[in-house]
C-alpha cells in the first residue's frame, strides 16, 4: 500500500487530498497540532491523525520514519521550513510544496499583495516573474510571498523531486477563510440586495482543494522537479461567483451594480485586471480537474450551511476576523435612492 504524509492536513488542501487519496487506497497519515481539529471523514475512511508541529523538525522526522511514497506541505512558508522539509523529502519518492499565485509578479514589480495591483497581460504562466526572495516576517502582506519565493528557492535547488503548486483563491471544506461565506451569509439573513463595486466583474482565479488534490495525485504518480499552476477551469467573475450561490440556494436578491471602486460591494476576489493562472502545463502532465468552480464549490457550501445552522449562535468560521459586510451602509444607501 502507498503511503501519504500530509504535513499541516487538517486544512482545505490537506481534507481533499487525503479524502482522495484514502479512496484510491493510500495509506494516509496527516499531522496538525490540534487533535480537535482533524475531520472526522477523514478518521472514519481509516486516515491516521499524528500529532506534530510543523516547527518540530524531531517530531516531524519521527512521523516521516522510514519514508513515503508522497509528502505533501501545506505549511511552508519560509526559506527554514524548506530547508527542513528537504529533510524529509530525501525519503519520499515525490514531494509537493503548497506555494501561492501571490508570487507572481509584473512587470513593474507589483504583486496580488502589494499596494499597486499588479496588472499582467494575459494567463500567468509558471516563467512569469516573481518577487525577491527575501528572509522577513511571512505573516505580513508583502511578507508572504517573498518568503514563499525563498522556499520554492531552497527546494528546486536541491534537485530532489519536489513540485511546487501555485494555487489561487482556494475554496472547499476547510477553507481559511471561507470567502463564500459572504454570499452564503447574505442569503441566510434574507437580504434582498446586493451591492458590487466595478459592476462585479473582477476576476482572481478561484482553486478547488478538490482539483488541487487531483493534481497532487498526479504528481504522486510522476515525480519531478518542477512548478505548477492550479487554478480552476474557468476563472468566474465575482458577480458570477454570487450568482453561483445566490441559485444553489434558489435566493433572489436585487444586483446593484456601482460604477468604480466605491464604499460597498467589496469582496475576496477584486481585481483591476484579471488574475487567471495558466494550466496548460498540469494538463500536460496528465491532470483532469475535477469540476469547475460551480461544480466544486457546493462542497464548501454545503459545509458552511451545516455550521451556521447546527444550533450554536456563536459559531466560528476559519480565518474569518469580525463582519464581512457592512448592511447599515447598504440600507443607508437604499434610504437615499
Amino acid at each position: 500500500m502507498s503511503r501519504a504524509l500530509i504535513l499541516g492536513g487538517t486544512g482545505a488542501i490537506g481534507r481533499a487530498t487525503a479524502s482522495r487519496l484514502l479512496e484510491a487506497g493510500w495509506d494516509v497519515h496527516v499531522t496538525g497540532r490540534d487533535s480537535r481539529h482533524v475531520p472526522v471523514e477523514i478518521v472514519d475512511r481509516g486516515g491516521i491523525f499524528i500529532t506534530a508541529d510543523r516547527e518540530d523538525p524531531v517530531a516531524l522526522a519521527a512521523v516521516m520514519g522510514t519514508g513515503a511514497d508522497l509528502l505533501v506541505d501545506c505549511l511552508c512558508y519560509t526559506a527554514s521550513h524548506a530547508t527542513a522539509l528537504l529533510e524529509l523529502a530525501r525519503d519520499a519518492t515525490a514531494t509537493v510544496m503548497i506555494s501561492s499565485k501571490a508570487v507572481y509578479a509584473d512587470d513593474s514589480g507589483n504583486h496580488t499583495n502589494a499596494t499597486i495591483a499588479p496588472h499582467f497581460a494575459g494567463p500567468i504562466v509558471e516563467t512569469q516573474a516573481t518577487v525577491e526572495a527575501r528572509d522577513v516576517d511571512y505573516r505580513t502582506r508583502d511578507g508572504y510571498p517573498a518568503c514563499k519565493v525563498a522556499a520554492e528557492r531552497v527546494l528546486l535547488d536541491s534537485a530532489l523531486p519536489v513540485t511546487v503548486i501555485r494555487p489561487s483563491k482556494i475554496h472547499g471544506v476547510g477553507a481559511a477563510p471561507p470567502r463564500e461565506w459572504v454570499f452564503v451569509k447574505r442569503v441566510l439573513d434574507r437580504r434582498s440586495t446586493a451591492f458590487f463595486a466595478n459592476r462585479g466583474v473582477s476576476v482572481d482565479h478561484t482553486t478547488a482543494a478538490l482539483n488541487l488534490a487531483a493534481l497532487i495525485e498526479v504528481i504522486a504518480a510522476r515525480p519531478g522537479s518542477r512548478i505548477l499552476n492550479c487554478g480552476d477551469p474557468t476563472a468566474p467573475s465575482t458577480l458570477e461567483i454570487s450568482r453561483v450561490i445566490r441559485e444553489y440556494f434558489g435566493h433572489v436578491w436585487r444586483e446593484v451594480l456601482l460604477e468604480g471602486d466605491t464604499e460597498l460591494g467589496h469582496y475576496l476576489w477584486e481585481a483591476p485586471t484579471p488574475l487567471v493562472l495558466d494550466m496548460n502545463a498540469a494538463r500536460e502532465l496528465g491532470y483532469t480537474a475535477v469540476g469547475t468552480y460551480e461544480e466544486t464549490v457546493t462542497a464548501e457550501v454545503e459545509w458552511l450551511l451545516s455550521l451556521a445552522t447546527r444550533g450554536d449562535d456563536g459559531f466560528e468560521l476559519p480565518g474569518v476576523d469580525g463582519p464581512l459586510v457592512d448592511y447599515a451602509a447598504e440600507d443607508r444607501f437604499l434610504a437615499r435612492r
